[in-house]
């Protein structure tokens, strides 16, 4: 390899890692902005990145060879973050030091507002004057001239820098536990990295007599890899412990969130920027177009780095982040892996129904769902079911007892019902369209193996609901330790900030103009749905009250209080369907705490889907209307009696 040779790969590196830079901090950067800005951490953070992400796409501006004049420009624009850097810095140290708990009383700020101050003048001065860098000098590399005021700059980036270090080690002093401890250790050691990568050294070594020209080229390039290498990796190794501030979630969520991120978006990235790099030299060997390659090297690179990341993410996850003190955490991920929801169970047993139908060469099937507490709930149908069998099917074997045995069947209207058994436990009914020839000694087999497969979907909706109601209690209590550390405003590296969360001037959310779409959301997802889990009702007052009788299960209580609520429109007597009084309550009744499709509410109501709409709005509105009085009189009643419950007792 010829010297020239060298020289040309050495600068091919230093574009690809200049590129690879720039994609790390623009990610990190995206990165923040995603979580809490208001965190200072995050805010200072942001700004450094920003600066690194700057400086070096201007760099990478630079390695594309333009004119002269327009490579004076880059070099001059390039001071918008050189120049910014040290401000950010210490910026970002007194960010961790208020983090620790030691909050600037005012003198810091004000050395923060001054270094961005001295750092804007210092980018103008660069931008439209010769007095900070001057003259263009092509050899050995492109680069500018020291001016006279650049020991200013070099004041400024000494000072700033070595304080900055400073309040960074008071921050890691101050840090008390393993964990950010650790983290603290991880930031201090990269801290410095953005800086010295940065730094205008060609500048510095201008101002000798002889500049640059007393330093091979070959070795100048060689310094530009390893500094821009190392810049790499710290900013690489900054993203860890910086995607700590602005969340308040566990170590372990936040690990994989970065892991996820990191691998597909910032490596994906530097693979594709790689690929389109190396393809002139790729193609010139092997004699094909640049241009028809390119999109099939792009196109090969993502797939490939999407499939390899799928392949080596549970390995990685393994390793980094589920360990031995989160096996927990992973029983819990393999509980959603396997978590059959509703809407599965159903598919399953419409298809389960269909064989059933072309087994037995039927028009209708159909699945009953009973439980001793809600009694019998049609779950599934194919072919044809009119509103009066699913009626009455929930009326007439609301008891199990109830049902009257004919050989192996049950007849029922014009279906023959087979009781599914599991374990010795009725879990529910089958019902087939009544046929005109007996069973063939054939099919009786198959129609078992398929009884049996139903029954055991019936048994897992019915311990994976069990499961889904504990996780549901779980998720909404309101006494987590992630809520608590939000509601005191603590933070893990020591500050705390005493401040009144609740306020007896605050507005109860009733008087919210979202209050019935609220409401709405949590009756369309009362059978198990995110916005329940989510739901701002969970914490009215009535919701307190009910979930001492569901044993703190919040979600449970909240499912309680619109039962409650619904059964505030029920006229009295017998339910009608077709009087205009019992309207709004069927419509909720069949709607919602049934599960069933709007569709068969409309024609089981004799109405159309334009006019349901109509009245299912009015009827969400009286419903909240009666939550709202509810917990208007819940108010009231503690306002009489300032008595705290138990739960506001507890002392955490």
């Amino acid at each position: 390899m010829t010297k020239q040779d060298l020289i040309s790969s050495l600068a091919f590196t230093n574009e690809f890692v200049s590129s690879a830079i720039v994609i790390i901090s623009v990610s990190m950067l995206l990165y923040n902005l995603t979580r809490d800005v208001r965190d200072r951490v995050n805010r200072a953070s942001s700004v450094l990145l920003g600066a690194v992400s700057w400086a070096y796409v201007a760099d990478t501006f630079i390695a594309f060879g333009p004119s002269n004049s327009a490579l004076e420009g880059w070099l001059r624009v390039q001071w918008l973050g050189i120049a910014m850097i040290p401000a950010a810095m210490f910026h970002l140290s007194d960010s961790l030091l208020a983090t620790t708990g030691l909050v600037s009383r005012g003198r810091r700020r004000r050395v923060v507002k001054i270094l961005y101050v001295v750092g804007g003048i210092l980018v103008g001065i660069a931008l439209f004057s010769d007095v900070l860098v001057r003259d263009l000098v092509m050899e050995p590399v492109a680069h500018m001239k020291a001016g006279p005021l650049f020991w200013l700059y070099l004041a400024y980036f000494v000072t700033a820098g070595t304080v900055s270090v400073i309040n960074v080690m008071r921050a890691w002093r101050r840090c008390l536990t393993t964990y950010t401890q650790r983290r603290m250790t991880y930031l201090a050691a990269s801290f410095m990295a953005p800086a010295w990568g940065l730094f205008p050294y060609s500048l510095l070594l201008s101002m000798l007599s002889s500049g640059l020209n007393t330093v091979p080229e070959v070795w100048l390039w060689v310094i530009f890899n390893i500094a821009n290498v190392a810049v790499l990796a710290m900013l690489a190794f900054m993203a860890y412990p910086l995607s700590f501030f602005g969340t308040t979630k566990s170590e372990r969520v936040i690990k994989a969130e970065l892991l996820q991120f990191m691998l597909r978006g910032p490596l994906t990235g530097m693979v594709i920027v790689g690929a389109l790099q190396s393809l002139p030299r790729v193609t010139s060997v092997l004699g094909i177009g640049g241009e028809e390659f390119t999109v099939f090297a792009v196109v090969g690179a993502v797939l490939g780095m999407q499939w390899g990341v799928t392949l080596i993410m549970p390995y990685l996850e393994n390793v980094l982040i589920y360990t031995r003190d989160q096996q927990q955490a992973k029983l819990f991920q393999e509980i959603g892996k396997r978590l059959m929801t509703r809407s599965d169970a159903e598919q399953l047993l419409e298809a389960l129904l269909a064989a059933v139908c072309d087994q037995l060469r039927v028009s209708t099937a159909f699945v009953a769902a009973i439980d001793s507490n809600s009694g019998t709930r049609l779950v599934q149908y194919v072919g044809y079911m009119s509103p009066e069998d699913t009626d009455l099917l929930t009326a007439e074997f609301a008891e199990p007892a109830k049902l009257q045995q004919h050989e192996a069947f049950f007849s029922w209207r014009s279906f023959r019902l087979i009781p599914i058994y599991v374990q010795g436990n009725l879990l529910g009914l089958l019902g087939v369209w009544q046929q005109e020839y007996p069973i063939a000694d054939d099919e009786t087999p198959i129609l078992q193996a398929l009884l049996t497969r139903i029954g055991d979907i019936l048994s897992d909706m019915r311990l994976q609901s069990q499961v889904v109601m504990m996780l549901e209690g779980l998720v909404s209590m309101p006494a987590s330790a992630t809520t608590k550390i939000q509601l005191a405003n603590v933070s893990e590296y020591g500050q705390v900030i005493l401040k009144q969360t609740d306020t007896p001037e605050s507005p109860s959310i009733v008087a919210n103009p979202e209050f019935p779409e609220m409401v709405r959301n949590a009756l369309r997802d009362y059978w198990g749905g995110p916005k329940l889990m989510e739901s701002e009702l969970l914490h009215l007052g009535v919701v307190d009250e009910a979930a001492l009788q569901e044993d703190g299960n919040r979600v449970n209580a909240l499912r309680r209080v619109l039962v409650q609520a619904i059964e505030g429109l029920r006229p009295e007597g017998q339910q009608n369907f077709t009087r205009t009084e019992w309207i709004l309550y069927n419509i909720l009744e069949m709607r919602f705490l049934q599960g069933k499709k709007v569709r068969d509410v409309a024609l089981r109501l004799a109405m159309s889907q334009a006019d349901f709409y109509r009245k299912q709005k009015t009827a969400i509105e009286e419903v909240a209307r009666i939550i709202s009085d509810l917990e208007h009189q819940h108010l009231a009643v503690n306002d009489a009696d300032p008595t705290p419950t138990p739960e506001q007792m507890h002392i955490t």
